[in-house]
């Protein structure tokens, strides 16, 4: 981290500690909640008219020749053939890679983007009338969430578990219906599948049964047959 990097990180926790005065909160509190209500309006004027769609997760880091990254790729067609359309993060790696699947196939392709200091910038396969920029994260996971009929989630970092387990936290609380959620690769994810088991269930933390709130499988195959089989028995509907 760079000298300049420090100073600014130091502001910032310096700046959280400091008491403002009411003119002060007024002038930068407000202007804060009409930029994450332009935000929610967007979303909700764009994403309103999609249909139904999975949203597929994953580093964006992942390079092109990787295999998680043809992967995403094959089941975003996949998706497609099969009547959904796909959204993802609007970055490069796994993200690049479900929107090119998606739009190779002629289907919806969306991107919610987010503002980042690296490594996010919108791709090129996208719908450019679905493409939505956000500042904010917590309104862009509302409108995954809220416009998503399923979430594909491939082997990625924080900000792929950050996703994975808001949408565990949500239906296991009953604050949206329920709906599949796919983690791709078993090699990647026993590790934490076990974690969960003998830690969390271990310890009473959850319930046996939330265990059934996500399936992991191998391939691509596997991964769009769990929302086929789960849709064969529900109506598609928003989860909100």
């Amino acid at each position: 981290m760079s000298s300049i990097e420090n100073q600014n990180e130091e502001d910032k926790i310096r700046q959280a500690f400091k008491e403002r005065d009411w003119n002060e909160i007024k002038s930068a509190d407000s202007w804060a909640i009409f930029k994450v209500m332009s935000e929610f309006v967007e979303g909700f004027e764009k994403l309103a008219k999609i249909g139904p769609c999975v949203s597929i997760f994953g580093s964006a880091r992942t390079p092109r020749d990787h295999h998680h990254y043809k992967m995403a790729e094959e089941i975003a067609a996949k998706l497609v053939r099969h009547g959904y359309g796909v959204i993802t993060g609007g970055g490069p790696g796994i993200m690049e890679a479900g929107n090119k699947g998606a739009h190779s196939e002629g289907g919806k392709s969306v991107g919610l983007n987010i503002v980042l200091p690296f490594e996010q910038f919108d791709n090129i396969y996208i719908d450019r009338d679905k493409l939505i920029t956000f500042d904010y994260f917590f309104v862009r996971k509302v409108m995954f969430v809220k416009y998503s009929q399923g979430f594909v989630v491939l082997p990625g970092g924080f900000g792929t578990m950050d996703e994975f387990f808001e949408a565990l936290t949500l239906i296991q609380t009953n604050k949206i219906g329920k709906f599949p959620i796919v983690l791709v690769g078993k090699e990647y994810w026993t590790g934490l599948v076990d974690w969960i088991k003998k830690s969390l269930l271990s310890h009473h933390y959850i319930n046996e049964e939330d265990l059934d709130l996500f399936s992991v499988v191998e391939d691509e195959t596997e991964a769009v047959k769990v929302i086929d089989d789960f849709y064969g028995k529900y109506l598609l509907s928003p989860n909100f």
